[in-house]
């Protein structure tokens, strides 16, 4: 019987199998999708924040709670906490430079060229 389960990133469409118990901010570092972190997967920076409709992760802990301060009744998880124990799919935030010059760059298609 194999312990691995399958973790999909969105909007990637990525899947990956993973192992049980492992974090979503290890899973995404193994499938090669970014999660931006400062703090090496402890819970100090919040940068890492996913969304999820809660099935196939582990409950969220005291510090993680504390940490999210409301967001988890919105499906906000911190990647470096969550914990991956059945299948699970979790959307990944757009970094946001990199949103900032996709907005860019699509004005710049809609301006004029006169």
């Amino acid at each position: 019987m194999s312990d691995k389960v399958p973790l999909t990133f969105m909007p990637e469409g990525k899947t990956i199998q993973v192992r049980a118990g492992v974090s979503v901010l290890d899973a995404a570092r193994k499938a090669g999708v970014p999660i931006r972190t400062r703090c090496d997967g402890k819970a100090a920076c919040l940068m890492c924040k996913v969304t999820t409709d809660g099935q196939g992760l582990s409950r969220i802990q005291p510090i993680e709670q504390r940490k999210l301060a409301g967001l988890e009744a919105e499906g906000t998880r911190l990647a470096c906490q969550a914990r991956v124990n059945g299948a699970a799919v979790v959307h990944v935030p757009e970094d946001p430079l990199r949103a900032a010059i996709r907005k860019q760059l699509q004005r710049q298609e809609e301006e004029p060229l006169w």
